[in-house]
């Protein structure tokens, strides 16, 4: 079962995914106006109840961030060791990951173009697998870090890159413009390792292939980010945690190819599903 956020004819809605349509949930469960308290409620199963027996209710509708009101979005920056090469810094496995946080704001839905903005035009793609956290908890140790992840997803991080290197000791500026990344299409119930220990991500633009590898290929696998981040910071329900990008974005090729208008990027992993979006230029208004 998959389940979106999603609007249709002026109104938002969650609910479970199928070939036909959208099968709408949130009126049937007014103590959970989203999805993001789905989770923390641990409601997943009761949704997959709900729509056992139910028909489509939608045929046409438009993806949102899967969890719009997400308030804690955690990224593990360099996380794959040929992403960690394309440095040429000379050094090795870091000894700890890096991370940054990102702001619901700055994500768009499925389908849905990614906006970049008329101060900078280095719009880059990354495209990665998030984890969603089911069950918090501090200090979380690898052998059990499975046990709170409820959900997976799919993220294209994109990035300013010119922004991410406004100041010396952060990449925040970068990674925060409005709408310039995507999350979704849905959530995908975690259920086991299988889901995750090798899925193969790949990243297309305009149906070039861009970036290809697996997941187990990490230098910091997502057991270790659990238990790492659940260190200095008790992990709550809701807590997207978007895991890293493989090795081939736009600015790291040569020459750099960033992402413009007419532009498609898709981010597809086996198992999740394929999150799409294409690109348009940020419509300023002259006062």
């Amino acid at each position: 079962m998959k389940y979106a956020t999603y609007t249709a004819n002026g109104n938002t809605f969650y609910g479970a995914i199928n070939d036909e349509g959208a099968i709408a949930l949130s009126p049937e469960f007014p103590q959970w106006p989203t999805l993001y308290d789905v989770i923390v409620a641990d409601g997943l199963n009761e949704l997959a109840t709900a729509a056992a027996n139910k028909a489509v209710t939608h045929t046409e509708f438009d993806y949102e961030m899967v969890m719009p009101n997400a308030p804690r979005i955690l990224c593990v920056g360099v996380n794959f060791p040929d992403r960690n090469a394309e440095y040429k810094d000379g050094q090795e496995q870091p000894k700890f990951m890096s991370l940054f946080p990102r702001f619901a704001s700055g994500f768009t839905g499925h389908n849905r173009n990614l906006v970049r903005p008329p101060e900078n035009h280095t719009l880059d793609y990354e495209g990665e697998v998030a984890i969603v956290i089911g069950k918090g908890g501090r200090r979380i140790q690898q052998a059990d870090a499975y046990d709170h992840i409820a959900a997976l997803t799919l993220c294209n991080e994109g990035t300013i890159r010119d922004w991410v290197r406004h100041a010396k000791f952060n990449v925040t500026q970068g990674k925060n413009w409005d709408k310039s990344g995507a999350i979704g299409p849905w959530l995908v119930p975690f259920t086991d390792a299988a889901q995750i220990d090798d899925a193969r991500i790949i990243t297309r633009v305009n149906g070039e292939v861009r970036q290809d590898d697996v997941l187990s290929r990490m230098m910091f696998p997502i057991r270790k980010e659990i238990e790492y981040i659940s260190t200095f910071m008790t992990l709550k329900p809701g807590d997207i945690i978007v895991t890293g990008t493989p090795t081939g974005a736009g600015a790291r090729l040569d020459p750099p190819q960033y992402l413009k208008p007419g532009d498609r990027v898709e981010i597809d992993v086996e198992g999740i599903g394929i999150l799409s979006n294409g690109i348009e230029d940020e419509i300023v208004s002259k006062k």
